[in-house]
C-alpha cells in the first residue's frame, strides 16, 4: 500500500512538472512574438518620428508631411464612439446585474451580447454601412463613430455586469433597509464600489477600437485634409496606415510604420496606466 501511494505521488509530481513546463513554454512562445512585433515597430517606426509628424497633414507621393489630419480624425471618432457606447454599455450592464439578472430578457441579452463581442469588426462595419452609409449615400465621421461605438458596447456591458455581480447582496440590503431607493443604491453605493472595474472596461474598450481598420473602411473611409466636419469622409490613423503600408512609395511606408508605432505606444501606455493606477487605488 505504501509503495502504491509513493508511486502515485511520484506520478502526479512528474505530471505536475511536465504541465508547468508546458505552461512556461506557452508563455515564452507568446512573449516571443509580442516582443518581435514591438521591437520591429520601434526599429522601423520610431526613426520616422518628427515634429512634422504631428504638425502636418498626410502628404502626396514624394512630398514631406505628417499624420495630423489622421490623428485629429481618429481622436474625434474615438471620443464620440466612447460618448455613445460607454453610457449604453454601463446602463445595459446595470440592468443585467441589478434588475433582470434571472429574467428571460437578460438571458437573451447576454447571449446576443456574447455574439456581438466575438463578431468580426468588418461585419460591424458592413452593418453600419447598410443601415447608415447606404441610406445617406456618403461616407462620414458619424458612421465611423457609430461603428466603433457598436464595438465598445459589448465590452462595457460585460465588464459592468461582472463587476456589479461581485458586490455582496448584504450591501444592497443594508442600504434598502435604511429607506434608500433602489436607483440611489445603484448610483451611490454599487457604482462607487466597482468604479475602478467599470473604468477599466471602458479604457480597455478604447484600446480595442484605437486600431480598428476594417469598420472604418466601410464608414468613415478617409480624407487627405484636416476636417472637423463629422458629416463627411474623415481621415483616421488605421485607414491611413493600411493605405500607406500597401503603397509603393518609401516615404508613405515610413509614415505607415510611424502611425503603427503611435497606436502601439498608445495601447501599451493605456494598459500600463490602467494596471498601475488601479493597483495604487486598491492600496
Amino acid at each position: 500500500m505504501q509503495n502504491y501511494i509513493t508511486g502515485r505521488f511520484k506520478q502526479r509530481k512528474c505530471i505536475n512538472k511536465v504541465m508547468i513546463g508546458v505552461a512556461i513554454l506557452a508563455v515564452i512562445f507568446g512573449l516571443f512574438w509580442l516582443s518581435w512585433i514591438i521591437i520591429t515597430l520601434i526599429i522601423k517606426g520610431v526613426p520616422a518620428f518628427s515634429i512634422e509628424l504631428f504638425l502636418e497633414k498626410t502628404p502626396g507621393p514624394g512630398e514631406k508631411g505628417g499624420l495630423l489630419n489622421a490623428l485629429i480624425g481618429s481622436t474625434q471618432m474615438l471620443v464620440i464612439a466612447l460618448l455613445i457606447g460607454a453610457p449604453i454599455g454601463v446602463l445595459a450592464g446595470t440592468y443585467l446585474a441589478e434588475y433582470g439578472r434571472f429574467s428571460k430578457l437578460a438571458s437573451m441579452t447576454r447571449f446576443l451580447n456574447d455574439i456581438l463581442l466575438s463578431a468580426p469588426s468588418i461585419i460591424i462595419g458592413l452593418f453600419i454601412y447598410s443601415i447608415y452609409v447606404a441610406q445617406v449615400n456618403h461616407f462620414s465621421g458619424w458612421a465611423g463613430a457609430l461603428a466603433l461605438a457598436v464595438i465598445v458596447i459589448p465590452i462595457v456591458v460585460r465588464t459592468t455586469e461582472n463587476m456589479l455581480v461581485l458586490i455582496p447582496n448584504n450591501l444592497r440590503e443594508a442600504a434598502i433597509s435604511l429607506g434608500c431607493p433602489r436607483w440611489k443604491v445603484i448610483t451611490m453605493i454599487c457604482y462607487k464600489a466597482v468604479k475602478s472595474g467599470i473604468l477599466t472596461g471602458i479604457l480597455l474598450a478604447v484600446a480595442r477600437i484605437a486600431g480598428e481598420t476594417a469598420p472604418l473602411l466601410f464608414t468613415a473611409l478617409s480624407n487627405q485634409f484636416i476636417s472637423f466636419n463629422m458629416n463627411e469622409p474623415m481621415s483616421n490613423l488605421p485607414v491611413v496606415i493600411y493605405q500607406y503600408a500597401a503603397s509603393p512609395f518609401k516615404d508613405w511606408n515610413e509614415l505607415a510604420w510611424a502611425g503603427a508605432s503611435l497606436i502601439t505606444i498608445f495601447v501599451l501606455g493605456l494598459n500600463i496606466f490602467i494596471r498601475f493606477y488601479f493597483s495604487n487605488q486598491k492600496k
